[in-house]
């Protein structure tokens, strides 16, 4: 309900531009305004719009997003009601700037409340299904704005947008809680904001903005200008204090998020720059080559389709933000290269013309959203309060760059076929540029040529001897490009197959069921594609009683894994026929010993928990400088109070005095988890550790498998990128039973 309620929202900055786009002949004709009073609003909307995220995030961090949501919903409803009863052309023009700027606070709170109110594992699939609801406005939008516009009156819209911000305001009222995110404790009193780089975009957005309605050479204009440059010239010196400080660049800080901003900004300035060059060209081309009325509705529609195809194959499919960028981005440049010949074709010009806007969005949208969700999975709280105004900021600077170009000023009102071609090459030049510095080049570029090819081939006029060559020559180079892949695919899932070998040999699978005790492991390396690390568990069935060790080597890399290999094969050996628990840890203790001795690692060490079970109903542990394990039952989660012996490999567990083990009841209705600090030690992007005991309570069952999924599905939605391994073994009676 939360989830549609913020999404709903979140439409409206995309619904009232085309409602607005739609009213502006019949209030020309009703209020007597012309295009220059249209054009001042724009530039006076975008302005304040863009002060207006700075503004709104810093609020939303100080009293609360909810505050924030509901204050512009009121503005929203408030303005859109002064347009619905405007009396004259200023009236109309102060409702105008009253919505922009309600609706950018709109747009940064329920931004805010989705980065805050989920987790940052699954922040993937939320930003896809809230970028693909926008887009799907979007889609709506530029379909029924006109119909509305001429059969109800332009009042009728305006008061018709005033309905669902209000329903909205009483909703969000109701149903949404207080989201305020206090600073963490310990955390710096004053922290990096995102207001400067605000800032000058605000300059930027207004200076370019009236760039073409009073010239460059006006005094205001290179005033605004030259104060945006100067105010990034400041930062980039380290004059002021912002996320673009060259220092923070160098020494990664906690409040600089390790997506990256950069990549953010960029995929927001192509998205703003991109609509408005297709809000421009579209209609120029379709009326060119003979299309009906609303024909261009129908190609923006297919722009705003693909959108939603692309934000929901990156959430659904958990893109990642360079796969994203190195498909997504080649393929928009490439519809909007092929966008001037498709709807300039008289025999299909929607229908191609649809295509080719379509993959513009798909491409866009699947750049756009894993970079979006990467970036919020990563952004501190510390730094949220404007931080998450870098994308709608971004958007924001690309609509105002978009419009310093020729004929894109809102003073014309149509431009001519062959200036609408020249805006759409822009575009892809544009997007292609971007597309080279976010994604791998080589694929980048492949596919940039490949699509050149095929553009080539299509509008230029030869034989059609050559135009067959051609297109067998673009079919050679793309059968390469595939084969190659191809190549590297088996290449890779060959090398999978052994790394998965080799685990199973090492760290083999625990059995769900060993002697009296219901066991369930779990071993994950923090290294992406590396199948052991530093971490080890293992489980056997000796004469002496079910043993469970688990443990974790000092180091990382080979001599780690040598050195649990090391101990596994120690320790699957020794532990039936070392007859006490303390003495297969001081067997243990001395195969440490020895490997260091013959490495020469003087610090080589390893902690490591031993559990044995000689007897239903109670269970032994050793702990050797381990994590302490956890107890935990239906009703409360407690930390296993046991002696901490110093780890193995520092020749303190002697042979001829072997350590005490310490004896716990183990019921029917408790679990006992072990773990290394890999999971203990998970951190979010605010720096703070995954809270164990607090997460484990929240389990659907408390049998061990069950608590071994639990543990795994929800550290990975606590934070976006393990740093170290990570290793689990629970245990329970074979009474145990589910709660």
């Amino acid at each position: 309900m939360i989830g549609l309620l913020l999404a709903a929202i979140t439409a409206l900055y995309v619904i009232t531009p085309a409602l607005h786009t739609a009213a502006v002949p019949f209030v020309e004709a009703e209020l007597g305004l012309d295009r220059a009073h249209e054009a001042g609003a724009r530039v006076a909307g975008a302005s304040l719009a863009m002060g207006t995220l700075a503004a709104a995030g810093r609020a939303g961090q100080a009293m609360g997003r909810r505050r924030v949501l509901m204050a512009a919903l009121a503005a929203l409803a408030a303005g859109s009601l002064l347009l619905a009863l405007a009396f004259s052309g200023w009236s109309y023009l102060a409702g105008r700037i009253i919505v922009d700027v309600a609706l950018a606070a709109a747009f940064l709170s329920c931004l805010g409340m989705i980065a805050t109110a989920h987790l940052p594992g699954r922040l993937h699939r939320v930003t896809g299904g809230w970028l693909a609801a926008m887009s799907a406005g979007f889609l709506m939008a530029v379909n029924l704005a006109p119909f509305l516009a001429s059969t109800t009156g332009w009042r009728s819209v305006m008061l018709m947008l005033a309905v669902p911000s209000a329903t909205a305001l009483l909703l969000v009222r109701h149903r949404l809680g207080d989201t305020r995110t206090p600073t963490p404790a310990g955390a710096p009193a004053k922290t990096r904001s995102a207001a400067p780089l605000l800032a000058a975009g605000v300059l930027g957005v207004a200076g370019l903005q009236l760039a073409p309605l009073w010239g460059w050479a006006h005094p205001l204009v290179a005033a605004l200008l030259v104060g945006a440059a100067l105010l990034v010239g400041a930062a980039a010196a380290g004059l002021i204090p912002w996320p673009l400080h060259r220092g923070s660049l160098r020494r990664p800080a906690p409040f600089l998020p390790r997506s990256g901003w950069g990549a953010v900004l960029a995929i927001g300035l192509a998205l703003g720059f991109t609509h408005v060059v297709l809000s421009v060209a579209v209609p120029s081309l379709i009326a060119s080559a003979g299309g009906n009325p609303g024909d261009d509705t129908l190609v923006l529609s297919a722009f705003g389709a693909g959108g939603a195809a692309g934000a929901l194959l990156a959430g659904t499919r958990r893109v990642s933000p360079v796969t994203g960028a190195s498909l997504g981005l080649p393929l928009a440049a490439l519809g909007l290269g092929l966008l001037p010949t498709l709807l300039g074709n008289p025999a299909c010009p929607v229908a191609c013309g649809g295509a080719a806007a379509a993959l513009v969005g798909l491409g866009l949208l699947l750049a756009l959203a894993p970079r979006m969700s990467a970036f919020l999975a990563s952004l501190p709280r510390t730094w949220a309060g404007t931080g998450i105004a870098i994308l709608p900021g971004a958007i924001l600077f690309g609509t105002a760059a978009a419009q310093v170009l020729p004929y894109t000023s809102p003073l014309f009102v149509v431009a001519a076929p062959a200036e609408a071609q020249e805006l759409l090459w822009i575009g892809a030049a544009v997007v292609g540029v971007i597309a080279l510095f976010l994604g791998r080049p080589a694929v980048t570029l492949a596919v940039a040529g490949v699509s050149a090819l095929q553009y080539l081939t299509a509008t230029a006029e030869i034989p059609h001897s050559v135009a067959l060559v051609a297109a067998l020559a673009t079919g050679a180079v793309a059968g390469a490009v595939v084969w190659i892949r191809r190549q590297q695919t088996e290449r890779l899932w060959r090398s999978r197959e052994v790394e998965s070998a080799l685990q199973h040999a090492v760290l083999r699978p625990l059995p769900d069921r060993l002697g009296d005790l219901r066991l369930a492991g779990l071993y994950q390396a923090a290294t992406a594609d590396a199948g052991i690390g530093g971490d080890f568990l293992d489980a056997v069935h000796t004469p002496f009683g079910t043993r469970v060790l688990i443990g974790d080597v000092r180091g990382k890399g080979m001599e780690a894994v040598q050195t649990v290999t090391d101990l596994l094969g120690s320790f699957r050996s020794q532990a039936h026929e070392t007859a006490g628990l303390g003495e297969l840890a001081a067997c243990l203790d001395r195969q440490v010993v020895r490997a260091a001795h013959a490495r020469g690692d003087d610090e080589l060490f390893a902690t490591a928990l031993l559990v044995q079970q000689s007897a239903p109903g109670a269970v032994e542990i050793i702990n050797c400088g381990h994590v302490a394990p956890l107890a935990v039952t239906p009703s409360e989660v407690t930390e296993i109070d046991t002696p901490v012996l110093l780890p193995l490999g520092f020749g303190a567990l002697a042979a001829d005095e072997p350590p005490a083990a310490t004896t716990l009841p183990l019921d029917r209705r408790t679990t006992v988890i072990a773990h290394t600090d890999g999971l203990s030690e998970a951190r979010n992007a605010n720096g703070e550790f995954y809270p164990l005991a607090e997460r484990l309570p929240h389990a659907p069952r408390f049998t061990p498998a069950a608590l071994v999924a639990h543990l795994d599905t929800d550290v990975h939605d606590w934070t976006d990128q393990l740093t170290d391994d990570i290793a689990i073994v629970t245990l329970a009676g074979t009474l145990c039973r589910a709660a």
